[in-house]
């Protein structure tokens, strides 16, 4: 005879018609969920009329279109899939507590870091690992950072500014100085370096609050005593180097993103310094969810790759 869970709530967790209901969802409809899933509509449609009567209630309304949540459908669908969503954490933690690297792995990528580390990576951990299940999500700094602190990113790489702090859940790959950028032909763009100090006055493209890069400059003003006057407010790098190359206003960026601009002479620039201002690019970890395996697996495989794709663009 078999022991029925200690933990009445767990019940559901292995049921696999909850499954099936979820994907009647997605599908829309029986027949589209029954091609997803490999079977066949009678047997679909007999499993969520077993279930429906077991729940005493009807979950869908069956139309000519398709199947739509009932009132009582509805209620039940952000429990189901938070019921599976944990089945499914439970399922690799038990399997990473025997070792196995597998399960879902969720990491973010800058925009800038895309074209370097997205293919490796996937190449990398489908061939390796290829009972990881890799999500990738693409954002800015701000938007990924906020993912990994509510725990629904299992890492990223970040920007941060100014120089290194203590943060065991964070490595820092690499160091970059910030310059400031203007039009090409710009006089103040004609020297090397420029001190922190002849920011004072200047006409400044800088992102909006919050935003860290904002922060820091403002931080690094009243220590100085200086004033930074914000004539365009542009959170995207491309449009505060569209902005700066028309001239009259200047920018804040790493070197790193200019490069090709300079080349071209589209830009100008001159490495802010007295004191020299940094932005690190960082692999930053969430404490809001497990380290397991997999994640301990594509997190030395994205720190490999981010290193590597950064030598090969230095020698380009």
């Amino acid at each position: 005879m078999t022991r029925p869970p200690e933990d009445p709530d767990l019940v559901p967790l292995l049921d696999p018609r909850w499954a099936v209901f979820l994907r009647v969802v997605q599908a829309g409809s029986l027949t589209r969920a029954a091609a997803d899933t490999d079977s066949t509509q009678p047997v679909i449609s007999r499993q969520l009329a077993a279930l429906e009567a077991d729940c005493g209630m009807r979950l869908f309304h069956r139309t000519g279109r398709g199947m739509t949540l009932t009132e009582a459908g509805e209620r039940v669908l952000p429990r189901v899939r938070a019921m599976l969503d944990e089945a499914g954490r439970l399922r690799d933690e038990v399997h990473s507590a025997r070792g196995l690297v597998m399960g879902d792995v969720r990491v973010g990528l800058l925009p800038a870091v895309v074209p370097r580390v997205a293919e490796g990576l996937f190449r990398a951990v489908r061939t390796r690992f290829p009972e990881v299940r890799l999500h990738m999500t693409e954002g800015t700094s701000v938007q990924l950072a906020e993912m990994v602190a509510t725990g629904r990113l299992d890492m990223a790489l970040l920007l941060r500014e100014g120089t290194e702090e203590e943060d065991p859940e964070e490595w820092t790959l690499r160091r970059m100085p910030l310059y400031l950028i203007g039009a090409a032909d710009d006089p103040l763009m004609q020297q090397p370096l420029l001190p922190f100090a002849r920011l004072h006055g200047l006409g400044l493209i800088l992102p909006a609050q919050p935003h860290p890069l904002r922060s820091h400059l403002e931080a690094a003003a009243r220590e100085h005593g200086i004033a930074l006057v914000v004539s365009v407010e542009a959170n995207s790098i491309a449009l505060q180097k569209e902005i700066a190359a028309a001239g009259g206003c200047y920018a804040i960026v790493a070197g790193t993103a200019i490069v090709e601009d300079v080349r071209a002479r589209r830009l100008g620039s001159a490495k802010i310094v007295k004191p020299t201002l940094w932005r690190r690019v960082v692999l930053t970890t969430t404490p809001l969810r497990p380290d397991t395996p997999a994640t301990r697996e594509v997190r030395k495989l994205l720190r490999t790759l981010y290193t590597a794709g950064t030598k090969a663009a230095s020698h380009d």
